[in-house]
């Protein structure tokens, strides 16, 4: 991922280092590439001069640049032809300026064909320094785009686990609620204390809990099991609980309240709607380098379930938005890392399998 672009009082301060740095070096370059040649040692006055003229010549250009930054690349070229020229004819004039005025006496002044020949190789330089400008600037911008784009993304990511993981049924709520209503008109008190304190842990944690953080999968069962007192509070004995899970997936992670709405499905159409309740099962594996959970139950399944897809549109509506919200936590936390299968069991009832990742704390 790319790192947070530097803030501008930094990048200021580098173009100041790049842009005097890379003069001064032109100006070595050149010095002793004309020792090499038999020039004068005085000779670094003209060049000096040469290179003071350049750094002041493209400052003015990098103004020039910011200026038509957000015009095509080619039109921008086109514009910078001229200032180029310029720049370079001054740097022609400044040598002419200083051997005329003698600061190097040994340096010999300029021809006509001389001089046209030293703008031709200073407006390398200058076409040079415009180019690297351009492409750094270009650069940076890009990286402001991706990153702009990746920060988009990643804060409508997060919105949407947080809308997903928020979606509190409220059929629950209302069941629960309804039920300490009873339980206080029968003046059954102790049960409707039990229940109340239940509720107000269970919706404590749910609410506390980050929905960007992720649990073990013992934290996640000790919060199932928060909602699980609530219901064995209605249900009593119609209601039975089967865990089972195999001891090196306890430290697994897994998005925080993954399981409930499953289990509050399991419990609305195997327990509910039985008079003799039933049976809610959760189970964990691990199958090489992912985590397999289940929830089951043992009653009358979804006969017009297609094998491994979705409800279909006979299914009744209530049934749809525990099973499609959790589908889409996974998918997005996980993309193709993870599947969501549901299905029919052939010794009756129903059951919800969830592949992801098996990561504990500390994995890379």
């Amino acid at each position: 991922m790319l790192g947070a672009l530097p803030p501008a009082r930094s990048t200021n301060a580098l173009f100041w280092w790049l842009h005097a740095g890379g003069w001064g070096g032109v100006f070595l370059v050149n010095y002793f590439s004309a020792l090499a040649n038999g020039k004068p040692a005085e000779y670094w006055t003209v060049l000096l001069a040469v290179a003071v003229t350049g750094f002041l010549g493209t400052l003015g250009l990098r103004y020039l640049l910011r200026a038509c930054g957000d015009r095509p690349p080619a039109r921008v070229a086109l514009l910078m032809i001229v200032p180029a020229v310029l720049i370079a004819a001054s740097m022609g004039l400044t040598y002419k300026l200083v051997t005329d005025l003698e600061w190097c006496r040994q340096c010999l002044p300029f021809t006509g064909f001389g001089y046209f020949t030293y703008v031709i190789s200073q407006l390398y330089v200058v076409v040079g320094w415009a180019s690297l400008y351009l492409v750094m600037t270009t650069w940076r911008k890009l990286r402001m785009q991706t990153e702009t784009a990746l920060a988009a993304t990643a804060m409508a990511h997060q919105a949407q686990l947080k809308m997903l993981r928020y979606q509190l049924n409220p059929h629950f709520l209302f069941n629960t609620l309804n039920a300490i209503s009873t339980l206080v008109l029968d003046r059954d008190n102790a049960t409707a204390n039990r229940m109340v304190q239940g509720l107000s842990a269970f919706l404590r944690h749910s609410l506390d809990a980050d929905p960007m953080q992720r649990v073990t999968l013992k934290q996640e069962l000790d919060a199932i099991g928060l909602y699980l007192d609530i219901e064995k509070t209605r249900f009593a004995e119609r209601l039975r609980v089967d865990v089972e899970v195999e001891p090196s997936c306890w430290q697994a992670l897994l998005p925080s309240l993954l399981l409930q709405p499953l289990v509050e499905n399991a419990i609305k159409y195997s327990v509910v709607k039985r008079v003799e309740g039933g049976m809610i099962g959760l189970r964990a594996i691990r199958e090489g380098d992912y985590l397999k959970l289940s929830v089951i139950d043992d009653g009358p399944g979804w006969p017009e379930l297609e094998q491994g897809g979705m409800p279909t549109d006979s299914t009744p509506r209530g049934t749809r938005v525990g099973l499609a919200n959790t589908r889409d936590r996974l998918s997005v936390l996980y993309g193709v890392r993870q599947n969501f299968e549901l299905r029919n069991r052939s010794e009756g009832g129903f059951a919800v399998t969830m592949t992801l990742p098996f990561e504990i704390e500390g994995m890379s």
